[in-house]
């Protein structure tokens, strides 16, 4: 992208111009230029419908800012190009988040610069399989054409987290496609993919689209068996819960693994700017859940819990003084 280097040349020279006035460092509202651009996700999913709704509001809302969402393969890029500088503000699933402040998984011993502003609604687990593909259990996955999501995404972890604790390698046992929703979808269609996993939010507009799209062409499986695993290997990042029978049209509760989703932001974004990024998640919610209806699962009580993700300290003190 060609974007972000020239506002970094600019933003140093405007520097340099002032430093030689001797006027004052630039405040708040001049940091990268007054533009705030949010890393969310495929544009059939939660993250990039929510991401736009909470960019609108940030522009309509805060004085000197104009946001803009941009759609991504969502958590582990959302984190790289908010630690590169490329992005001011980025959702990512907890676990992924998690792993990027201690450096390890996808980011190679590196911890990352980011702090949270909050924790919000819950991404499900769906993994869904073609009804005539003869898989009924999760192990069954083994040696299957296997969507698990964008590269290095939130969902192409837990994936590989998942087969793992069935005991199946999430290299060798399926036959791995790394395919954003959108193209997963296209593909489960027709017939050339046998299963595939994402992580979203209720409803997933892209999951909506093929299950109801297509009564009776494929169905949920049931993992919330493999939560022992899991949980034994990373803690409590993962909960279990059941996904609704009338959010798609299936016939019974489908019982899944859950994990939390959180925005982050940069270690050195300016404290009064996170405060005011966090203050407005809750003080237009409404607007949020216009746009989407999981923006009504979180609350101020629930949303300082970002353990092990720090909060930014302008974040903590929305959250302790309001």
């Amino acid at each position: 992208m060609t974007r972000r280097p020239r506002r970094l040349v600019a933003a140093l020279l405007l520097a340099v111009v002032l430093a030689g006035c001797g006027a004052a460092p630039a405040g708040p509202q001049e940091w990268h230029g007054g533009r705030i651009f949010l890393a969310t996700g495929n544009t059939t999913g939660v993250y990039y419908q929510l991401g736009g709704g909470y960019a609108d509001v940030i522009s309509q809302h805060l004085p000197g800012y104009e946001a803009r969402a941009e759609p991504t393969g969502a958590s582990v890029e959302n984190i790289n190009r908010l630690a590169g500088g490329d992005m001011e503000v980025a959702f990512s699933l907890a676990d992924t988040a998690a792993d990027a402040v201690a450096g390890r998984g996808a980011f190679d011993g590196q911890a990352q610069p980011v702090r949270a502003l909050a924790r919000i609604y819950s991404n499900y687990t769906h993994v869904i399989v073609r009804a005539d593909g003869k898989i009924a259990t999760f192990r069954q996955l083994r040696g299957k054409r296997v969507s698990t999501g964008s590269p290095k995404s939130g969902t192409d972890i837990i994936a590989g987290r998942l087969l793992t604790a069935a005991g199946i390698d999430p290299d060798r046992g399926i036959q791995r496609l790394n395919l954003s929703l959108p193209e997963t979808v296209k593909r489960m269609r027709a017939g050339s993919v046998d299963a595939m996993f994402f992580s979203g939010g209720l409803p997933t507009p892209g999951i909506k689209d093929l299950l109801v799209g297509a009564p009776g062409r494929f169905r949920l499986l049931p993992i919330a068996d493999l939560i022992e695993p899991l949980a034994a290997r990373y803690g409590t990042v993962y909960t279990t819960a059941s996904l609704p029978r009338e959010v798609y049209g299936t016939p019974a509760d489908t019982p899944t693994i859950t994990v939390s989703n959180v925005i982050l932001v940069r270690a050195d974004m300016p404290d009064q700017l996170a405060y005011d990024l966090t203050r407005l998640l809750f003080a237009y919610q409404g607007e949020l859940i216009k746009v989407h209806p999981e923006a009504a699962n979180f609350t101020r009580e629930s949303a300082s819990g970002t353990d092990p993700i720090p909060l930014h300290p302008g974040a903590a003190r929305y959250f302790r003084n309001g």
